[in-house]
């Protein structure tokens, strides 16, 4: 198994263990990998999810789980490889969604696949490898 980066929602289902498939492709990764990683803007959106819900519980949590994953910092050269990510979907007639955007940028400077269920999302970008553990 490949170094991956996960997005938000494969996230999300990892913290949840109701999805049989992305537990176990989840604790195949861990036991390969050691930990998850993520960009800091999958944090941000977690954390502001469950602050709107007022889950405190839950954010804790989830706050504990991000200091045992690396979570990438958001850096100038992810900001540049974003850019252009959104500069090729506009030219191409692509979603150009800030956030997935910068997800994106984060697996291609970091080196990562990138784990997602939203594999529209990110299919048309060129040279990212994307993977669904929703998937059996």
């Amino acid at each position: 198994m490949n170094l991956c980066l996960l997005d938000t929602d494969i996230l999300s289902e990892v913290m949840r263990g109701r999805n049989q498939d992305v537990v176990t492709k989840a604790d195949l990764y861990l036991q390969s990998h050691g930990q998850f990683a993520i960009s800091a803007f999958t944090q941000y959106e977690v954390v502001r999810g469950l602050r709107w819900r007022k889950a405190t519980v839950k954010l804790a949590e989830f706050l504990r789980l991000c200091e045992a994953m690396t979570v990438y910092p958001i850096t100038a050269d992810i900001l540049d490889r974003a850019a252009d990510l959104w500069a090729n979907g506009a030219a191409l007639g692509k979603p150009k969604m800030d956030a997935d955007l910068l997800i994106a940028a984060t697996a291609f400077v970091h080196g990562r696949d990138l784990v997602t269920g939203n594999l529209a999302h990110f299919d048309w970008i060129e040279g990212l490898v994307v993977s669904n553990w929703r998937m059996p």
